[in-house]
């Protein structure tokens, strides 16, 4: 498919209503680039990433058949056929199980089973909802039955499947089974809790991270975060800087050091947060890496969690505007004070439902008088003493946010400085118990987009995005029903010559009409994911839904060039 940059008209522009461009809130080198074994996934159709994102795979070896001896046997009960108690009969059947998880829901079963006799074997899948798959296996002498079955759980969650085989006409029957565990997470909010402090030592030593250096920080088991954590949401920051660089976060240590992905970019003298979706390792740790040459202080607070538990989904939303001070849009018009807050109603209003627990949002600070932080939290509690953003003054700088809702349906948000500042809150999605919309985590991030470099994922070229136009890139392939139903990217801007903001919204169109040259120009968005200022290097974590066509826009509302890094997390999934 030929690639198209659509240019924005000069009366779109006009007509919409944007962040001011401010100062951008982090600069610094992009991550280098990995070993070749460890580098960039070029970007597919849906199916090709849900396939790279999968989940762990579950077996249990033929060996592990359990067996009942046919009619006329000796007695002498059941026992493993093939196995360690090695005193079966090589005509009794043998299962060979191996089950994974493609989608967030499902599970794909491979079954060999194998014998040396020639029979017709009824088989029996009970996958340990309820609900059993039936067939009959014709194997000829010395030979096996290969297949797969799929079949779709309601709710993630970890399941006993076990399969059954009888010979009829003997009543010889063969046994064997495993625990599946989905690959789907729901999430769980958590109160904002410092699990990292390098410089308090708390979650590691009292001392900063040394340049090209990981700190590993235990997440499971800590601070009421469950021992089945599959990926954690931190808010991660970087302070106490003396030279530019990234922070890469990962569940392998040794991947995480060689990634070309960059969760948070800093320079000199910056405090810069950014959110993160980690995955946590099956030793129950993340790690991060310091990429830049200079020592740094981290630290990290937890606000959430995904497990393969019901608890709650998630519901994409196309970005909409919650409040905006500047026009008296969900509050009052007008800065709010230093030390001030108000409360957004969140339940109920713009798409999200009244049952929402959590609401996921794009946090902007703009037109800032001095320096200072935003808080966002659920409303009726006292404000934690983490923060969400963090600003000086004249920036405008964004973040991504996930934070409880109260039981009165709305959120809190607290300006940390001793000056006014306008704010600006864009809800991108929410969780609920309602929704089976679970979360996939990548094992290790995906560059899905480098604007610098030829990645052949269906659309581009090399080149920079030009001021004033979209980037549309398809996440799902040629697809008119999308199986996906939200993605977590982390979004990064760089080599930027003037300011400017990023947008992320789904794209109205299918694949075929960009190829057909009619495709229509998308409503520009107002709703603004990251902020940038010339020179500067700047990251954020965007949660959007794919478009009817499973396409996603990436909009330059610069005035200058920039390129852009596209990095995939993880998506949701209901099937």
């Amino acid at each position: 498919m030929r690639n198209r940059r659509l240019v924005v008209s000069a009366a779109l522009v006009a007509a919409g209503v944007g962040l001011i461009p401010g100062i951008a809130q982090a600069a610094g080198p992009v991550a280098p680039a990995a070993p070749a074994a460890q580098g960039a996934a070029a970007a597919g159709t849906g199916p090709e990433v849900a396939q790279k994102l999968k989940g762990k795979t579950f077996s249990s070896p033929a060996d592990r058949t359990v067996v009942t001896p046919k009619s006329g046997a000796q007695a002498g009960g059941t026992a493993r056929a093939q196995g360690a108690q090695g005193a079966q009969d090589s005509s009794y059947p043998a299962i060979d199980l191996e089950g994974t998880g493609h989608t967030a829901h499902s599970i794909d079963l491979r079954t060999i089973i194998t014998t040396t006799d020639a029979a017709a074997l009824d088989v029996v899948i009970s996958w340990g909802d309820g609900a059993t798959d039936k067939f009959v296996a014709t194997i000829a002498g010395f030979g096996s039955d290969l297949r797969y079955t799929k079949h779709k759980y309601a709710a993630v969650g970890s399941y006993d499947v076990k399969v059954t085989v009888k010979n009829t006409a003997t009543g010889a029957e063969a046994v064997n089974g495993l625990k599946f565990t989905t690959a789907g997470n729901e999430f769980t909010s958590h109160a904002p809790t410092r699990l990292l402090d390098t410089r308090a030592g708390i979650g590691a030593a009292r001392a900063k991270v040394g340049g090209r250096s990981s700190v590993a920080l235990k997440v499971a088991g800590v601070a009421k975060v469950p021992a089945a954590v599959r990926a954690v949401v931190l808010n991660v920051t970087v302070t106490n800087t003396t030279g530019p660089g990234h922070i890469s976060v990962g569940q392998d240590k040794a991947l995480t050091e060689g990634a070309e992905t960059s969760n948070v970019n800093y320079v000199a003298g910056q405090s810069v947060p950014n959110l993160v979706i980690a995955p946590v390792g099956e030793d129950g740790y993340v790690h991060l890496f310091n990429a830049g040459w200079q020592s740094v202080d981290l630290l990290a607070d937890v606000t959430g969690f995904f497990t393969p538990a019901p608890a709650a989904g998630y519901g994409a939303l196309t970005p909409t505007r919650a409040v905006d001070t500047r026009e008296g849009v969900g509050t009052a018009k007008g800065q709010v004070p230093g030390y001030g807050t108000f409360d957004v109603e969140i339940a109920g209003r713009g798409g999200v439902p009244a049952g929402a627990t959590a609401v996921a949002l794009n946090l902007t600070a703009t037109n800032p008088r001095a320096d200072g932080h935003l808080t966002a939290y659920p409303s009726g509690q006292a404000a934690p003493v983490t923060s969400n953003v963090n600003f000086t003054a004249g920036q405008t700088v964004a973040n991504s946010v996930i934070v409880p809702i109260g039981p009165d349906g709305k959120i809190a948000v607290r300006n940390g400085s001793w000056n006014p500042a306008d704010v600006v809150v864009d809800v991108v999605g929410y969780y609920t118990p309602d929704s089976r919309s679970a979360f996939v985590t990548a094992w290790v991030p995906m560059r899905m987009l480098d604007t610098r470099k030829d990645l052949s994922w269906g659309l581009r070229k090399a080149g920079p995005v030009p001021a004033r136009t979209y980037e549309p890139m398809p996440l799902e392939g040629d697809t008119t029903t999308p199986d996906i139903d939200g993605w977590a990217l982390n979004t990064t801007v760089t080599n930027t010559t003037g300011t400017g903001f990023l947008s992320v919204a789904p794209d109205p169109n299918f694949r075929y009409q960009y190829r057909e040259g009619t495709a229509v120009t998308p409503q520009r968005p107002v709703s603004s994911a990251l902020n940038w200022t010339a020179g500067a290097t700047v990251p954020n974590l965007v949660q959007t839904p794919g478009g009817k066509g499973g396409i996603v826009d990436f909009w330059n509302q610069g005035w200058a060039n920039i390129d852009l890094l596209v990095d995939l997390t993880g998506y949701y999934q209901t099937n």
